[in-house]
């Protein structure tokens, strides 16, 4: 609902609210604003939250995470970004934008909101995951001093392969992206990371299809030249002013065929690629590797999934919620 919070596809416990941003080439746009709001004897009003920021072709679901941080003390927010989720209107298309700077809108207008909610003095942390990573970490390092830390759950920081695939194609990709940007390019998705985690394929977790398709959306030239150039910025190095956390699986296991292993790797991004990249956001970076770890630890095992938790929960006590001397 535009302008004020509504019921929301996850059921009682979350609201959601519409926040309308700049029109673009395709007409209308909006992003989403999820709030975990389970009912309390005594409604009080949090001091510190975390805004959520979802991967590619995907959307807000992990209610589990929401159900983590609100225990943590803090207000839970996710946002799914335009064209994703919630926000995706039959008009435009799927998960589109040529730039991830033009992701600030939808992040400005979100913490804006938080604040709103919970005043100008709480602390935010916001939380990314794969794509969302990229995005929050990039948005981090152009706006010191808005945020109080940055969680990153196996964060998209580098091309799969390496920084010289990158170079290699960069220049085909740009070139693409300028004579036809929305051209899609030939979708690679075997499906196998669905199939980890969806409950009919022996995983647990049931979601919007719709909304997180198998396969995922088309990648277009000009979206990918836009990731693209986000890797580049992250390997000349970044200067985020806050302590990071970086969560990857302990190993990746990337195959044109199935095997039982991947329901316990990251079978979408090189780890190790991650790991070194991540040393180069800012001067406090934490980097933890989770055995047994998905691509989005969120959705691992249980066992995985509180080792998952218990090391964000040391780090937010030491470096998160901590104020800077």
């Amino acid at each position: 609902m535009v302008g004020r919070w509504g019921p929301d596809v996850l059921g009682d416990d979350f609201r959601a609210r519409t926040l309308p941003l700049e029109p673009d080439d395709e007409g209308d746009v909006v992003a989403t604003l999820v709030r975990y709001a389970p009912p309390t004897p005594e409604p009080v009003r949090p001091a510190r939250a975390v805004l959520y920021v979802h991967g590619w072709s995907d959307y807000f679901f992990q209610t589990g995470l929401a159900a983590y941080w609100h225990a943590q003390g803090a207000a839970f927010y996710a946002l799914d970004l335009r064209k994703y989720g919630r926000s995706l209107r039959p008009h435009q298309t799927p998960g589109y934008v040529d730039d991830l700077r033009t992701y600030d809108e939808d992040l400005d207008a979100a913490l804006a909101q938080v604040r709103h909610d919970l005043g100008p003095r709480a602390r935010v942390m916001i939380m990314g995951h794969s794509t969302g990573g990229l995005v929050a970490a990039l948005w981090a390092d152009r706006n010191p001093g808005r945020i109080a830390g940055l969680v990153l759950n196996s964060p998209w920081l580098e091309l799969q392969g390496s920084a010289v695939l990158r170079h290699v194609s960069a220049p085909a990709i740009a070139r693409m992206a300028q004579l036809q940007p929305r051209a899609p390019l030939p979708n690679i998705d075997p499906g196998y990371y669905a199939r980890t985690i969806r409950a009919a394929d022996g995983g647990e977790w049931t979601y919007e299809d719709r909304w997180r398709p198998v396969p995922s959306f088309p990648v277009r030239a000009g979206w990918l030249s836009a990731i693209m150039t986000g890797h580049a910025q992250v390997a000349r190095g970044l200067a985020i002013d806050v302590p990071v956390l970086t969560l990857v699986s302990a190993r990746t296991v990337i195959s044109r065929r199935w095997n039982e292993d991947m329901r316990a790797s990251d079978i979408v991004l090189d780890v190790e690629l991650v790991a070194r990249r991540a040393v180069q956001l800012g001067p406090v970076v934490s980097v933890v590797r989770v055995a047994g770890g998905l691509h989005d630890l969120t959705l691992s095992p249980a066992p995985v999934r509180a080792r998952f938790y218990a090391e964000i929960t040391r780090w937010s006590g030491s470096y998160g919620w901590v104020a800077p001397d």
